[in-house]
């Protein structure tokens, strides 16, 4: 049976990734969704990239845009790097470039152009980088920055009741739109949890692969989860953006 597996913020830690790869195992019939921030914070932001890029000839797999890859995208189209996208990260993802030749980044450009905001499956379940404010969904959405930076989604199944069923008028109608959400953007450690995390229906991927946590693969159907090793003690000697 082929399996749906989510993945969360990478920033620049392939080695965690490769980890993940080697758990999940995924076959040719089993589909990766990737939720998005695969640059900026460890040091082999251009490498994931390039790895992601061999890994959809081997399996099904689906890549949504984060805030760090739009900020990469621009860069690499020749825009002024961002001040803010340096400070967060986004200098040991320009490091990271360096030994690419000009083909190479020509050809990463074209993977981040065709990187998907949202994608909603047949089920129902929506898979987002962060959110949307819409009240209709993210089709109405008309700022396109919401699905890479919104936070409110998250924060309002944060706030829920837990007794408040999804079949009720209370319940959010943002929330009431998808069976099942799944993002990625905030840190579920900021919460003190490890692990990816749920609130209302909205499942959080990001498990703080960047600072001080693990990076992880959530089974859409079982709810079972494989993740890295803790990612700073992978790379010993770097900060990831503990340092910002």
């Amino acid at each position: 049976m082929a399996r749906t597996y989510v993945i969360g913020d990478i920033h620049g830690a392939l080695l965690a990734l490769q980890q993940i790869i080697a758990k999940i195992k995924p076959q040719p019939e089993d589909r990766l969704i990737f939720l998005g921030d695969y640059v900026d914070g460890w040091s082999q932001s251009s490498a994931v990239i390039s790895y992601l890029m061999e890994l959809e000839q081997q399996c099904r797999c689906l890549f949504l845009k984060g805030n760090h890859d739009a900020w990469c995208e621009s860069w690499l189209a020749g825009e002024k790097p961002d001040s803010v996208w340096l400070f967060h990260g986004g200098i040991s993802t320009v490091e990271s470039y360096e030994p690419l030749s000009e083909p190479e980044k020509k050809q990463h450009l074209a993977f981040y152009q065709r990187m998907l905001h949202y994608h909603t499956d047949a089920e129902n379940r929506l898979f987002i980088h962060a959110g949307f404010a819409s009240l209709h969904g993210p089709d109405f959405d008309r700022y396109e920055k919401n699905f890479m930076w919104d936070r409110t989604l998250w924060e309002m199944a944060l706030s829920l009741n837990p007794r408040i069923r999804q079949n009720d008028l209370r319940y959010p109608k943002r929330l009431r739109l998808f069976s099942e959400i799944f993002i990625g953007h905030t840190p579920t450690i900021n919460y003190g949890v490890s692990e990816p995390m749920k609130a209302a229906n909205v499942w959080n991927v990001d498990t703080g692969a960047a600072f001080t946590g693990r990076l992880s693969a959530l089974n859409i159907d079982t709810k079972k989860y494989f993740q890295s090793d803790v990612v700073r003690t992978l790379y010993p000697r770097e900060k990831g953006r503990n340092q910002y």
